[in-house]
């Protein structure tokens, strides 16, 4: 007998819970998992003009230069992580593009590449009640005149680290939190939601 591997969410078991809280709330808020983003995490020298102008060039958009923005264009973006370090998320099944697409923006200069999509989830959080959920378990400003759409931060949500980011679109959030944090994120928003 062979086993056959099965590619399961971290919280495909919440999905339900999650409509509820949207039904329950008339649509004043709404929490659904985003599974199986690609996300690498990007690291180079920002000081390197000619390398940042050809990862713009591969990527098609240019990565943040500014602390805690994120920069997109279509179902791509990057969330700036510090001085030398980006978040860059697409779609499912895109790593091998993505990273294939840095490394050519690197043209051989120093960095790193690392696929860490399978060691985070994510959650988009939206609605108008979005920002009063998050600021219950958030020690950061989510007022839109500080963290505003295309803002993001590393942070701590209800004490689990994570990459808080927000939509341009529509101004949901998106959190980005590590899959072995998953489900105590998730109960601890439920539990948030009731209240």
């Amino acid at each position: 007998m062979i086993a056959e591997a099965v590619r399961r969410s971290p919280l495909a078991d919440y999905r339900e819970r999650f409509v509820a809280v949207s039904a329950e709330s008339r649509g004043e808020l709404s929490i659904r998992e985003l599974p199986f983003l690609t996300q690498i995490n990007f690291r180079t020298d920002p000081k390197d003009t000619s390398t940042m102008h050809r990862v713009a060039s591969s990527l098609e958009f240019a990565l943040p230069a500014v602390a805690n923005t994120v920069t997109s264009r279509g179902d791509r973006r990057a969330l700036w992580l510090g001085p030398d370090e980006w978040l860059i998320v697409g779609p499912e099944d895109q790593e091998k593009a993505l990273a294939l697409a840095l490394r050519d923006g690197l043209g051989g200069a120093f960095g790193s590449i690392v696929d860490v999509s399978a060691n985070r989830t994510t959650l988009e959080i939206g609605g108008p009640d979005a920002s009063d959920l998050l600021a219950h378990g958030v020690p950061i400003d989510l007022d839109p005149r500080s963290f505003g759409p295309s803002h993001c931060a590393q942070t701590l949500l209800a004490k689990a680290q994570v990459v808080l980011g927000r939509r341009n679109e529509d101004g949901a959030f998106h959190v980005y939190l590590r899959s072995s944090f998953a489900s105590y994120v998730a109960d601890w928003l439920l539990d948030a939601a009731a209240e």
